[in-house]
C-alpha cells in the first residue's frame, strides 16, 4: 500500500547513519519468456475474438464491487487453458489471497504456464510462500526491484538497501492479470482481502477493468517488457533455501519493446478524447452491460457482455525505475503526462477521483487554465478520516484552499458507505471505506481507470499504467460511480470569512462542520507534526 512506500522514505532518512548496506547483486541468468502468440486458439481467445464487433477494437466492462473483482479473478484463472500472467505491486498473505493463488496453482496443475510478477517492497514474510510456488514446474516468480538483504522485515530490508535508496524508493505500481493473452483484468486494485470488501474493519472502494481485445495484447507486452527487465529477479536468486529449511508457506504459497500509449503516442491520447466520429459498431454496447458479477456465468455460457470502443494503453517503462546511469533503449513520455494531457484536453467537464491528492505546479497551472476556460472541475478523494497515508494527506492540505478559491468542487469520502448504494459500490456492512479509485471522466466522454494517482510519486517515482477509452456508456457508468460515492462523502468549501466547511446531507438534514470531520484528536495532531518532514516532492 502506499503507507508502505511512504513509511520506506521517513524511515530512510532517520536510520541512515546506522546502516550496515548492500547493494543489488548483478542480474542472474534468468530465461526470456513471451505472452501466449496464439491467443486466439484457446477457448477464451476464441471467445473474445468472436464477440468483437469491429476488427481492432477493445472491449470493457467495470468492476466496481469488491465482491465481483474477485469473482472475476477466479474465473479467468480457472477457465486460462495455456498461460496466467499476474502483475502486482502487492498481493496480501490473506484470506483472499490464499483462495485467488489456490485457483491460480489449480491452473498450473492442468498445465498453464503461470508468470507471477511482484514488486519486493511489500514481500516481507512471504519468501516461503513463493519459495513454495517456484517449486511448481508450471509457475515462475519474479521480484521487481528487490531487497538483496535483510529480506526479514521491512525494517531490516531498508537497513540493508540504504545506500541504494534512490533506486529503492521507486516501486513498480502496476496491476495487470491476464488469461491466455486473451482476456484481462487491469485497474486500481491490488490481491488482499480490503480490495475484496472481505476485511471487518476496513475495505478499499476501487475500479478495475475487463478487458478483452488488442488491449490485452498491449497488455501482455507491457508484462513481457517487465517480465524480462533486468530489475526483474527470480525469487530464487534472492532466497536461497533448501525445501527441508522451508516454514508453513505464507498467503500466496500453496501445497518485443512496447511504446508508452500503445502506438498512439502522447498526443494520440488527446485526439482519442475529442475523436467522436471514430466508429463503434453494432454491439452489445448499445445498451449497459449486466452486472459483472454474472461473467463468471456469462464464461459459463460462451457469452460476454462488453462496449467495444476505441482505447489506448498507457504504461510506463521499466526504464522510469532504473539505476542512474544504466543506459535507456529511448526518452519516452510517461503515463502521467499522457494523463496530464488528456485532463488539459477537456473543454465542458472535468471529474477526478483519486485517493491520494497533492497537484504539482504544472496541474495547478493546468486546473486554472481549465477554469478560466468554463471548464466544470470536480474532484472526490479521500478524507483525513479514511484516508490510509495521512502524511501524503499533508500534501493535499496544502493545496485545498488554493484549489477551492480556484472554483474546483472538492468532496472527500466519509468513513460509511450508505446502504442504498451498497448493490453498486460493493457490501461494506459496517467496516469503514477508504478510497483506492483511480479515475478520470474528461466531457462525459473519455475516461481513464489506472494505476496512477494525482502526486509526485506517481509522476516521478513509480512505475504506472492505465486505458484511455473513448466511451459515453463507459463514461457514463463511471459517472454514476462518482455520484453514488459522493453521496458518501463531505461537500469541502470556503464560507463568507475563508474558512473550511464540510457540509453532507442526511435525509433533509444539513450538516456543517469546520474541523476535519470524523478524525481522532490524535490523527489531526500527527498532521500538523508530519507537515515540516513531508514536502510535496517525497508524497
Amino acid at each position: 500500500m502506499r503507507t508502505q512506500a511512504l513509511r520506506l522514505f521517513l524511515l530512510g532518512w532517520a536510520l541512515v547513519a546506522t546502516a550496515g548496506c548492500a547493494n543489488l547483486p548483478p542480474p542472474p541468468d534468468k530465461p526470456v519468456s513471451h505472452a501466449l502468440p496464439a491467443h486466439h486458439t484457446t477457448p477464451l481467445g476464441r471467445l473474445a475474438q468472436a464477440q468483437a464487433p469491429v476488427a481492432g477494437m477493445s472491449g470493457f466492462r467495470l468492476l466496481v464491487s469488491g465482491e465481483e473483482a474477485f469473482a472475476t479473478l477466479s474465473a479467468l484463472a480457472d477457465r486460462a487453458e495455456q498461460t496466467l500472467d499476474l502483475q502486482y505491486y502487492l498481493i496480501r498473505s490473506d484470506a483472499s489471497a490464499y483462495a485467488l493463488m489456490q485457483r491460480v496453482r489449480a491452473a498450473a496443475d492442468r498445465g498453464v504456464r503461470v508468470r507471477l510478477l511482484l514488486d519486493d517492497l511489500n514481500t516481507s514474510g512471504q519468501d516461503d510462500g513463493l519459495l513454495a510456488l517456484t517449486r511448481h514446474p508450471h509457475i515462475d516468480v519474479r521480484l521487481f526491484n528487490p531487497f538483496p538483504s535483510g529480506r526479514f522485515s521491512t525494517v531490516s530490508r531498508l537497513l540493508g538497501s540504504l545506500t541504494d535508496f534512490d533506486r529503492i524508493n521507486s516501486r513498480m505500481h502496476n496491476k495487470m492479470f491476464v488469461a491466455d493473452n486473451a482476456l484481462a483484468v487491469t485497474g486500481g486494485r491490488n490481491v488482499g482481502d480490503t480490495y475484496f470488501l472481505r476485511n471487518p474493519d476496513s475495505n478499499f472502494l476501487d475500479v478495475d477493468l475487463i478487458v478483452a481485445g488488442p488491449n490485452v495484447r498491449a497488455l501482455s507486452r507491457i508484462f513481457d517488457r517487465f517480465w524480462n527487465h533486468p530489475l526483474a529477479y527470480p525469487v530464487a536468486a534472492l532466497v536461497d533455501r533448501p525445501p527441508g529449511e522451508m516454514g508453513v508457506p505464507a498467503g500466496l504459497g500453496t501445497s518485443a519493446p512496447v511504446a508508452p500509449t500503445a502506438g498512439l503516442g502522447a498526443t494520440g491520447v488527446v485526439q482519442l478524447a475529442r475523436d467522436s466520429a471514430m466508429p463503434v459498431g453494432p454491439s452489445p454496447s448499445d445498451r449497459a452491460p449486466a452486472p459483472a458479477h454474472q461473467f463468471p456465468h456469462e464464461l459459463a455460457q460462451g457469452q460476454l457482455r462488453l462496449i467495444w470502443a476505441p482505447s489506448a494503453v498507457l504504461a510506463d517503462r521499466p526504464s522510469k525505475l532504473e539505476l542512474e546511469g544504466e543506459s535507456v533503449v529511448a526518452p519516452a513520455p510517461d503515463a502521467v503526462a499522457s494523463v496530464d494531457r488528456l485532463m488539459a484536453s477537456a473543454r465542458k467537464e472535468l471529474v477526478l477521483i483519486t485517493p491520494y491528492l497533492v497537484p504539482g505546479p504544472s496541474q495547478m497551472a493546468m486546473f486554472r487554465a481549465l477554469r478560466r476556460q468554463g471548464v466544470q472541475v470536480r474532484i472526490l478523494t479521500n478524507s483525513l478520516a479514511t484516508t490510509d497515508a495521512p502524511a501524503v494527506h499533508v500534501g493535499y492540505v496544502r493545496h485545498r484552499k488554493a484549489m477551492l478559491r480556484e472554483g474546483i468542487e472538492l468532496y472527500e469520502l466519509r468513513t460509511r458507505i450508505k446502504e442504498q448504494r451498497r448493490n453498486r459500490l460493493g457490501a461494506f456492512g459496517s467496516s469503514l471505506a477508504s478510497l483506492h479509485a483511480k479515475v478520470l471522466v474528461v466531457d462525459g466522454r473519455t475516461s481513464l481507470v489506472g494505476s496512477m494517482n494525482l502526486d509526485p510519486r506517481s509522476a516521478k517515482l513509480n512505475s504506472e499504467m492505465g486505458l484511455v477509452v473513448n466511451s459515453p456508456i463507459l463514461a457514463s457508468q463511471l459517472l454514476q460511480v462518482y455520484q453514488d460515492v459522493r453521496s458518501n462523502s463531505y461537500e469541502v468549501s470556503l464560507d463568507d470569512r475563508g474558512r473550511l466547511r464540510w457540509r453532507y446531507q442526511d435525509g433533509d438534514r444539513l450538516t456543517e462542520l469546520h474541523d476535519e470531520p470524523d478524525a481522532s484528536l490524535w490523527l489531526k495532531l500527527s498532521l500538523k507534526l508530519m507537515a515540516p518532514f513531508a514536502p510535496d516532492e517525497l508524497l
